[in-house]
């Protein structure tokens, strides 16, 4: 069984308690603050990564939100490779260390077999990104719409 990465990392009570007691997720809490005079002014559209794109999480397919909530649930999944590192070849998405991404298949009805459509999962929370065309093209997916 694969466990979630974003939960394993920090741990589900910790994630939890975070929330409960502190109202952010300990991955957030985990970064050191920097001191506001010395902190440069950068927009979040400046952070985007070039070539990749922001999706709604209401646009996507109904099938994406099964997986995304199967993510969310630890599994079952439907699929073996579910859950199994991505190494981001392609090199589209911010780059990261070996194990940050895991890819998970975004079922295709009628495809004979796991299809195209995947999501890549960072592990920070809630760091989703999209893939209709089996890696050539991502969006990360925005939770707030």
């Amino acid at each position: 069984m694969n466990i979630p990465h974003r939960f394993a990392r920090l741990g589900a009570p910790a994630v939890l308690a975070s929330f409960l007691f502190l109202g952010a997720p300990a991955a957030a809490m985990a970064a050191p603050a920097t001191p506001a005079s010395s902190a440069p002014s950068v927009s979040a559209a400046s952070l985007a990564v070039k070539g990749v794109g922001h999706v709604c999480q209401s646009a996507l397919p109904s099938q994406a939100h099964d997986t995304l909530d199967l993510i969310d649930e630890g599994g079952p999944f439907p699929y073996p490779k579910d859950g199994t590192v991505f190494s981001n070849r392609e090199g589209v998405l911010p780059k990261q260390g070996s194990g940050y991404y895991h890819e998970y298949t975004v079922i295709t009805p009628g495809s004979p077999d796991r299809g195209a459509r995947r999501i890549v999962a960072g592990e920070a929370d809630h760091e989703d990104y999209y893939s209709a065309d089996h890696y050539q093209s991502f969006a990360r997916v925005d939770f707030s719409c």
